[in-house]
C-alpha cells in the first residue's frame, strides 16, 4: 500500500480537497504537511520508504531530493523539453520553440503575436498568447511584484508561433497505460463531448509508444488546424484536478501499480 505525503495548504485548486475521503475509501495511508517557505527538506512521521508526494511545485522538487522514497517524485528529468522533444519532435505543438530568459527583450514583427510559456517550472505562469505591449507589462508586473519566489528575471521561457487549437485534454498515464483522460479547454462552437475523441486517445497512445516519460506523468494533448498535438508534459505530483476528473481512479491506478 502506498504512503502519500499531501500538501494541505494548496488554495489555488477548489478541487484539491476532494482527494481525502477519496484517499481513505482506497484505504491510502497519508500524512498531510502544510508547505511553508522555510521548509527545505521533507520529512514524515512513519518510517517507511513507500512514499508519494502530491501537491505544489515546490513539494514536487523537495520530494526528488528524497531519492530513497518509491515512486517519491518524479520532477524534472524526462519531463524536460529539450529531453522530450527529441523523440516527439513535431508532434509537440510546440517544437519549433525559443528559450529565453524572462527579462530578455523578445523581437516582434508588426502586430505578430507569439504563444509564450514557462520553460522548465509549469505552474510559474499560464503559457497564453501575447501581444508585444501584453508581454512587456505582463513582464514588468510579474518582475515588480512576483506571485511566487520562484520567479526572477532569469526565469526561462519558452516562445513559439501559435496555433488555432480547437480542443485540449488532459490525459494521466500510469505504467504506460492511460488512466483518465477528459477535455479541459474546447471551442464553444464545438458540441460537447463527454470522453476525449478516440482519434486523440490514439494519438496519446502512440506518443507514449513512442517515448514513455515516466512510470507516471500527465499529457496534455490539443487538436488543433494540422491534427493532434502534444500541448506539454506535467510532473503527476503537482498536476491540478478538474471538475470531471475521476480523482478515484488515478490514485487507484498509482497505488495498484506502485504497491
Amino acid at each position: 500500500m502506498m504512503y502519500i505525503l499531501i500538501q494541505s495548504n494548496i488554495h489555488k485548486d477548489p478541487d484539491f480537497d476532494r482527494i481525502y475521503p477519496i484517499l481513505d475509501e482506497l484505504k491510502i495511508p497519508f500524512e498531510k504537511i502544510n508547505l511553508t517557505s522555510s521548509i527545505t527538506k521533507l520529512e514524515i512521521l512513519e518510517n517507511r520508504s513507500d512514499v508519494f508526494v502530491y501537491g505544489s511545485v515546490k513539494l514536487a522538487m523537495l520530494g526528488k531530493q528524497n531519492s530513497d522514497w518509491n515512486p517519491g517524485s518524479f520532477y524534472g528529468g524526462n519531463h524536460l523539453f529539450e529531453i522530450n522533444s527529441k523523440f516527439y519532435k513535431e508532434n509537440l505543438l510546440n517544437y519549433q520553440t525559443e528559450v529565453k530568459e524572462l527579462s530578455e527583450k523578445l523581437v516582434w514583427k508588426d502586430r505578430e503575436e507569439k504563444f509564450i510559456k514557462p520553460y522548465k517550472l509549469a505552474k510559474l505562469f499560464t503559457g497564453n498568447i501575447f501581444t508585444k505591449n501584453k508581454w512587456e507589462n505582463f513582464v514588468e508586473n510579474s518582475l515588480s511584484k512576483p506571485h511566487t519566489p520562484l520567479m526572477n528575471s532569469k526565469s526561462l521561457i519558452q516562445v513559439s508561433e501559435p496555433r488555432d487549437i480547437i480542443k485540449e485534454a488532459r490525459l494521466w498515464i500510469v505504467g504506460g497505460n492511460i488512466i483518465e483522460a477528459v477535455y479541459y479547454k474546447i471551442l464553444k462552437d464545438i458540441p460537447f463531448e463527454e470522453k476525449v475523441e478516440e482519434q486523440g486517445i490514439e494519438f496519446a497512445e502512440q506518443m507514449i509508444s513512442t517515448f514513455n516519460v515516466a512510470e507516471a506523468f500527465v499529457m496534455d494533448i490539443c487538436l488543433t488546424d494540422i491534427g493532434w498535438k502534444i500541448v506539454e508534459i506535467n510532473c503527476i505530483n503537482s498536476a491540478g484536478f478538474f471538475p470531471n476528473v475521476n480523482v478515484k481512479k488515478i490514485f487507484g491506478a498509482l497505488n495498484n501499480y506502485f504497491k
